[in-house]
């Protein structure tokens, strides 16, 4: 496909902040211009999103108020007439909320659902796509149609190994050294299920095999100051550590010995695939999308959702893998990422799809 030939898709997002989400939008956008392809975002000006886009990404900008944003409407449409795009792509509720765009004409309105959210801000799209199974069939059960509801997955970078004086000075750096560590990486917010994991932490041993363990928490949140009034509570506190929001996690799952996804609500689950990526052995919890990602036994193990006394006894289990046991999960991890997720894989997805909404409404 020629350069003239290839769809161009146009990205729009909301907010400031990094978030799952969010890193997703940078990574496929920023795939698409290394592509080759014809691709350009809106974003929040000054923004961290904005600042993560690579330069070869034509970017324009518009507040994303809310959905009765005029303002931003008409900096979109400045957008589409200047870029001239097949598909324009939105993410999360705002953005979806603020485009509005005719039916039966270019360019197509394709909105992309990372989660169970209500329709009611999402039905004025033209086609949509979920992230996993699961969101395609509940879309397709919430009465839009059939033919114009997709799934295409998420892709995660696969980086190579840190050397280990890199993983040593981190350790170092972290207070960490000579510690069997837990981590657990995301968002503060209670749909992440941390008062569990501290809970489930407080009932493991303070050192296995004579080596303290300790919890590596990377992220930031609503809920910071509350996890750490819990971890004070229950005797904790020493042991947890308070990394803060990390633009790059690489290092850090490569640090853990073990990481947690405790979510109680979890669509996805990019945290599970970064852990795969990164080698490193996998707990999580049987919410929505770990169930259709991690097979227990053979790429991770799965513990009772909600439950931080069943949580632990799988934290336990983990921790007390035999190496031939552990190297099997890590590579049948790996090996996931590698054929169902990989950049590869997922770019050509939604180009595909790029063509065929493209192809469609010029056969309308």
């Amino acid at each position: 496909m020629n350069a003239t030939d290839r769809p161009r898709s146009l990205h729009v997002i909301g907010g400031r902040q990094l978030g799952g989400a969010e890193r997703f939008f940078l990574r496929l956008v920023n795939a698409l211009a290394r592509r080759g392809e014809p691709v350009a975002a809106v974003t929040v000006a000054g923004g961290q999103i904005a600042r993560a886009l690579d330069s070869a990404v034509r970017q324009f900008h518009a507040p994303m108020f809310a959905f009765w944003d005029r303002y931003s409407r008409w900096k979109i449409a400045r957008a589409i007439s200047a870029f001239r795009p097949d598909v324009v792509q939105t993410y999360m509720g705002r953005a979806t909320r603020i485009v509005r765009l005719p039916i039966g004409r270019p360019p197509v309105h394709l909105a992309r659902l990372g989660g169970y959210y209500q329709l009611k801000g999402y039905r004025h799209a033209h086609a949509w796509v979920g992230n996993t199974l699961g969101i395609r069939d509940y879309l397709a059960a919430g009465n839009l149609p059939a033919a114009r509801v997709h799934y295409i997955g998420n892709f995660v970078d696969t980086p190579g190994r840190l050397k280990a004086g890199a993983i040593d000075a981190l350790r170092h750096a972290l207070g960490l050294e000579g510690c069997r560590v837990l981590l657990g990486l995301g968002r503060l917010h209670p749909n992440k299920g941390w008062a569990d994991l501290l809970h489930a932490f407080a009932h493991l041993p303070a050192t296995l095999a004579g080596a303290p363990l300790h919890l590596l928490m990377v992220g930031d949140g609503p809920l910071r100051g509350e996890l750490e009034e819990l971890a004070r509570a229950l005797g904790i506190a020493p042991r947890v550590h308070w990394a803060g929001w990390k633009n790059d996690p690489t290092p850090y799952y490569q640090v853990a010995d073990v990481f947690v996804c405790a979510s109680v609500h979890e669509p996805l689950g990019n945290v599970i695939l970064e852990a795969w990526a990164n080698r490193v052995p996998l707990v999580s919890t049987r919410a929505q999308g770990p169930l259709e990602l991690v097979h227990d036994g053979v790429n991770g193990l799965l513990a009772p959702l909600g439950d931080p006394n069943g949580l632990a006894e799988v934290l336990a289990a983990a921790l007390a893998l035999d190496e031939p046991v552990r190297s099997r999960l890590v590579e049948a991890g790996y090996d996931e990422v590698h054929r169902h997720y990989s950049e590869t894989a997922i770019v050509d997805a939604y180009v595909a799809l790029y063509t065929d909404l493209r192809r469609g409404v010029s056969a309308a």
